[in-house]
């Protein structure tokens, strides 16, 4: 997996959550939802990726 992409899917999924402008994450958090990304991934290869991402997001932000 490229991670380019799933720093871009992360930053569009909390457009879901906020106005673009205004993003609460801080680059070392972004850092650690992708490793954690990665981590379910390499975990479980099969689990698609946009949904990996949403949940990860949503535990974030509701933690």
């Amino acid at each position: 997996m490229e991670k380019k992409l799933v720093l871009k899917m992360i930053r569009n999924c909390f457009k879901q959550y906020y106005e673009a402008d205004m993003v609460p994450i801080s680059d070392s958090d972004l850092k650690d939802l992708a490793g954690r990304i990665f981590q379910i991934k390499e975990e479980d290869p099969t689990a698609d990726l946009f949904e990996v991402v949403n949940d990860v997001v949503y535990e974030f932000l509701t933690n």
